[in-house]
């Protein structure tokens, strides 16, 4: 009787250690792909800064849209420039 207690405790202690490493396992894929995304909009507002700070260098207006809303953006380097004579 002993025994069969002590081999259903091991079992049930050896099914416990599996579902805490498939929980840590699936947490840290979660984690993982919390991480990718966070990366792939960074390099995406990165790279829409970029393009937006080329466009200006040309010192020409540049219309930036959101949703229904527009604004156009003008660099202050270009204003400030003299026109040469």
């Amino acid at each position: 009787m002993a025994k069969l207690n002590q081999k259903t405790i091991t079992a049930f202690l050896i099914v416990l250690l599996i579902l805490a490493i498939v929980y840590i396992a699936f947490d840290k894929f979660q984690e993982s792909r919390a991480q990718e995304k966070y990366e792939a909009f960074q390099e995406g507002y990165e790279q829409a800064i970029l393009q937006i700070m080329q466009e200006l260098s040309t010192c020409q207006p540049v219309p930036l849209f959101i949703g229904n809303q527009t604004i156009t953006a003008v660099s202050v380097e270009c204003l400030q420039q003299t026109p040469e004579q």
